[in-house]
């Protein structure tokens, strides 16, 4: 059944004249006769009545009507849509976010993006890269944004963004505030209170150990906000990225003597076509300017 037949059988029900019809619908009367006519013979039955130059739609036609109004209207209502979509008016767009990445680095590229583009809807979903790795294989993500102490799986496409530093947190008057960068040598024997998220944690701990750097673990939380409040509380230390949100009362200073640092990256799916919202939104951030941002001072 043609879409076609189906509108000029509506055009007909509106102007009860075969004539009008054809001219509303830009073809010939001829044509939209047949086409009626093929239309019929699908259906089984007359939609309309001829007489003279009076038109009367059938019992049939009548009872099709609202079906074929409704198929019509469904049609327009996709191709809306997918007009909507495909000209950024009505898109939607899922970011995966690492959950130990702050959203200090992230605010002006979203803000800046969203006044280009507010026909956008974006939603940032946070996880550890485990969990954002599989949403992504499995498509429940567009993108992903995090970092990695290993390499990447060969099934990622993988732009870095930034680096960032690993920074040492503890609370007001500790004896590591006379240090600028902070020796790993320098922790030990500190309580440390671990972050369960922070994907470094064996490199940091492997580091640790190669220095013959020993700490005490005495909380630990998937919480970022808890674990700084409990630093800031004076309970203990911790590493931190550097571009973390943090807590008044906090105090951060750079890992030295190691440096520590980590490749924050945009990660795609190889091969996976992109929408045109995807498309514009990895254009965005693959040319926003991640080296001109400050580093975190004291």
């Amino acid at each position: 059944m043609d879409i076609h037949h189906i509108r000029y059988f509506l055009a007909v029900c509106e102007t009860r004249n075969f004539t009008r019809a054809a001219q509303n619908c830009n073809v010939t009367q001829p044509a939209l006769s047949r086409a009626i006519q093929q239309l019929e013979d699908e259906v089984g039955g007359l939609l309309f009545r001829r007489e003279r130059n009076l038109t009367h739609i059938t019992d049939l036609g009548n009872l099709l009507r609202p079906r074929f109004q409704q198929v019509q209207d469904e049609l327009l209502g996709v191709k809306t849509e997918a007009s909507k979509f495909l000209c950024l008016n009505d898109a939607h767009l899922k970011v995966g976010i690492m959950c130990t990445i702050g959203p200090r680095r992230f605010t002006g590229l979203l803000t800046d993006f969203n006044m280009r583009h507010k026909g956008i809807q974006l939603q940032l979903v946070e996880g550890i890269p485990a969990k954002l790795s599989g949403l992504l294989e499995q498509g429940d993500l567009d993108i992903a944004i995090m970092s990695s102490a290993d390499n990447f799986p060969e099934r990622f496409d993988v732009t870095p963004l930034f680096r960032e530093r690993f920074m040492l947190a503890f609370p007001s008057g500790h004896r590591l505030s006379q240090y600028d960068a902070i020796p790993i040598a320098a922790i030990d024997g500190e309580i440390y209170l671990r972050r369960v998220n922070c994907e470094y944690w064996d490199y940091l701990t492997d580091l640790c150990d190669a220095q013959g750097v020993s700490t005490i673990v005495s909380y630990s939380s998937e919480r970022e906000d808890w674990i700084q409040n409990l630093v800031a509380g004076g309970l203990g230390i911790c590493f931190i990225p550097e571009y973390s949100a943090v807590v008044p009362g906090l105090q951060v200073r750079p890992v030295a003597e190691p440096e520590v640092t980590r490749e924050v990256c945009l990660v795609t799916v190889t091969g996976r076509r992109f929408s045109p919202a995807v498309s514009t939104f990895v254009s965005a951030v693959k040319s926003y300017g991640w080296a001109t941002l400050p580093s975190r001072s004291h």
